[in-house]
């Protein structure tokens, strides 16, 4: 940063004059100096306060931002957990009260305030949101931002100024164990929804993460694999997910992924973390690394890695005493590590993080926040299938017969770091695996109690469903069958195969056979395959739907809320149509080292089935209603060099309800990775008979290919196709063409001269 002569010499002079005042340290008994001066200047930016603050540190206290510790009761090697860290949190960084710089206490993630499996003190409860592919399928941008905002309160009423939020691995990979963490298979799509939740989180004045960079694509073998993708593909894919959500989000931090990328761990790649990243994205903030991705101090350090976290988890102290011995022999340029802490200060000036401190204990107001959860919860919810109509219920039905995956008490969620502990307790004990990345935790909202609830005249019945033939049985004599099906997965947990686990596929057949008015509610953590699908009249797929699930599921299927959710990631027929039928790695054996070649490059979900002519089960974008829609008026043109597109939306049907009207692009002569892209989307309320005007505008690079050699998205020259639809695989989409000029733009998406 380059401060003019008379902002220097006022920031020289505040700082030899600056003012001393007393403040209570964590001991009142030993009170502590803080010292002020131009930094504490709200008026400068977070550059030229970070750097006036940087330059009154000492080597030792810069050290000590670089580094933190695990916050659990996690002690391998003889470590002990910092006794300033808050119990069962991420970790703890120790700051420099002489300055006034704040310790830092972070806490997983994206769904809600987790708490780590191990340690004494009593779990804490908090507010969980639905799955982040659940959010995603909402396609509401206001509802992915308030999302944010709420989880983002809670951490801070729970103490915390770091949350590790921010996941936005596109799905490759549809067994992924940590999908249900993400934002599907879209880069515009997931970079948008999560951006808005990282910007909802720290408008608390906390700093957010983004995360995993990158391509962090699976879990088995996560440590060790090596992910094989091109860069082009990669810009165009994985990358562009996290720069729009960059842009989108402005997060603090970003954190690096375990695996490594062409033959490169992740948290010391140059070509990642300083050339993508910092020179050509000009991200600003720091990158600290996942919980023992760190592999070296040098390599590290010189490549971009600003804080080694949690480093328990590593087989070293790698930012610690030897960090210091690099620095001091000259293999880390001092320079470096100023730009390391620099970094760090100046995210926490960018968030409010310094100016506005936290302190445990704060007020939650849990009833507003289940309200939250819910609202997301239903317009995640995406009905898949509904014959004749057998959706809605009725209120007035006699019989309905519940059947399996505990919906008599709870509702699943995702395991691993990111698992909050819910309000209320646990509503199914004992169940395996109790330990990492356990435990296995149903959030506390019946599904059972709540159609009750929407039912009261209704003899509504309850069978655990692991007895196939008696389900069967008892569903023969019921108006209306609800067959709840689950599929636990989560963090170093990817799942077996595509099919539901447990024999639950032959159970609902059982039950479907015995009653056709059978319908399906599956609580899974992706995409599932569905052999019974033409025996049942309904399918309903509410993911992991968080606090407020069960009461969500009651409303959506009884017809209080119309479902608007759509899928956020393609829902294949078999696993013989992916890129990579067989998952790739050992689960046996995660230590031994292999490689996963993307050879798909850009052409991830709907891209890779419209490319190689492939019928999914369910297109990415699908998702029905209760109501019924149409377009019209579709129009585009080019204003100020931008693709600009306009069309008309109407509710045809007699209730109300959300669409979601997709635009896809391609040119007409192709060449692309695929078909076709997703170039935007809103969504719209509607009334019975009510028609509104849409309008939005291409985002340039969706309408480009990258060149890796110049780093530079080109806009070919020609026709190209605007296309509104319900859906990716919508044949009845409308069209018309617009001409393009041809157009350069720069790695961040401006416009080249």
């Amino acid at each position: 940063m380059t401060f003019s002569k008379t902002t220097l010499a006022l920031a020289i002079a505040c700082t030899l004059c600056g003012t001393a005042h007393q403040a209570v340290a964590a001991d009142p008994a030993k009170p502590f100096t803080v010292l002020t001066g131009a930094w504490s200047n709200r008026a400068l930016d977070p550059d030229q306060r970070s750097a006036l603050l940087l330059a009154q540190m000492t080597q030792d206290e810069k050290l000590k931002l670089v580094i933190s510790h695990f916050g659990s009761d996690f002690e391998p090697k003889g470590t002990k957990k910092h006794p300033k860290a808050l119990p069962h949190s991420a970790a703890y960084v120790e700051g420099v009260p002489r300055l006034g710089i704040p310790d830092l206490f972070e806490t997983d993630a994206g769904i809600g305030v987790a708490t780590q499996g191990s340690g004494k003190a009593a779990p804490r409860e908090r507010t969980a949101l639905p799955s982040g592919l659940g959010t995603a399928a909402t396609w509401n941008r206001e509802l992915a931002l308030q999302g944010g905002a709420m989880i983002g309160a809670e951490a801070r009423a729970s103490g915390f100024n770091v949350m590790l939020a921010g996941g936005v691995n596109l799905q490759r990979e549809p067994r992924n164990g940590r999908n249900f963490e993400y934002a599907g298979e879209d880069p515009l799509l997931a970079g948008t929804m999560v951006g808005l939740q990282i910007k909802g989180i720290q408008s608390n004045h906390i700093v957010s993460t983004l995360k995993h960079f990158a391509v962090n694509s699976q879990e088995t073998g996560r440590f060790v694999l090596d992910a094989r993708l091109d860069d082009a593909g990669a810009r165009m894919s994985d990358l562009l997910a996290l720069q729009f959500a960059m842009e989108v989000g402005d997060p603090g931090s970003v954190m690096c992924a375990y695996n490594r990328v062409n033959g490169v761990y992740a948290c010391e790649s140059n070509y990642l973390l300083k050339e993508v990243l910092k020179q050509d994205w000009g991200f600003k903030g720091y990158v600290m690394s996942d919980w023992g991705a760190v592999h070296s101090t040098v390599a590290a350090a010189n490549s971009g890695l600003d804080q080694q976290s949690g480093w328990e988890f590593d087989a070293s102290q790698y930012f610690g005493g030897a960090l210091r011995e690099a620095v001091e022999n000259g293999a880390v340029a001092q320079s470096r590590l100023d730009d390391m802490v620099k970094r760090i200060l100046r995210a926490l000036y960018a968030t409010g993080v310094m100016d506005h401190p936290v302190a445990e204990g704060g007020a939650i107001d849990y009833a507003a926040h289940a309200l939250v959860s819910r609202s997301d919860a239903e317009e995640a919810m995406v009905l898949l299938k509904n014959s004749k109509k057998l959706l809605p219920l009725n209120a007035n039905v006699r019989k309905i017969v519940v059947i399996g995956a505990h919906a008599d008490v709870g509702v699943l969620s995702g395991g691993g770091s990111s698992q909050v502990y819910p309000v209320g307790g646990m509503a199914v004990q004992g169940l395996e695996p109790s330990s990492w990345p356990g435990p296995v935790v149903y959030f506390p909202s019946s599904p059972l109690a709540h159609i009750r609830a929407q039912a009261p005249k209704a003899d509504v019945t309850f069978h655990d469903g692991r007895d196939a033939k008696a389900a069967a049985r008892l569903a023969a004599g019921a108006d209306v069958v609800l067959v709840f099906a689950d599929q636990w997965i989560g963090e170093a947990n990817d799942a077996r195969s595509l099919s539901l686990p447990n024999n639950q596929d032959a159970l609902i057949a059982a039950v479907a056979g015995a009653n056709p008015n059978t319908a399906v509610v599956l609580l899974t953590g992706g995409p599932v395959t569905m052999p019974w699908l033409d025996q049942v009249g309904a399918v309903l797929a509410a993911w992991y739907p968080g606090s407020s699930g069960g009461e969500a599921i009651a409303r959506v299927l009884f017809g209080v809320v119309n479902p608007s959710g759509r899928l956020p990631a393609t829902f294949p027929a078999a696993e013989s149509q992916l890129p990579r039928p067989l998952l790739d790695g050992d689960r046996e054996n995660e230590h031994k080292r292999f490689s996963v070649n993307y050879f798909e490059g850009a052409s991830v979900g709907y891209k890779w089935f419209d490319a190689k002519g492939l019928t999914p089960l369910f297109p990415f974008g699908y998702g029905l209603s209760y109501t019924s829609f149409g377009y019209s008026d579709l129009k585009s043109e080019v204003k100020g060099g931008n693709l600009h597109v306009s069309f008309k939306v109407s509710n045809k049907g007699s209730v109300a309800g959300k669409e979601v009207a997709q635009i896809y692009v391609a040119p007409v002569k192709g060449g692309w990775e695929a078909p076709k892209r997703l170039g935007g989307w809103d969504k719209v309320d509607l009334a019975p008979g009510q028609t509104k005007q849409l309008s939005l505008v291409v985002d340039p690079r969706l309408l480009a290919m990258f060149d890796s050699k110049s780093k530079r998205w080109r806009v070919a020259a020609g026709q190209y196709e605007v296309m509104l639809a319900q859906h990716a695989g919508d044949t009845q989409a409308s069209r018309v063409t617009v001409s393009l000029p041809k157009r350069t733009l720069d790695a961040r998406g401006k416009d080249v001269k």
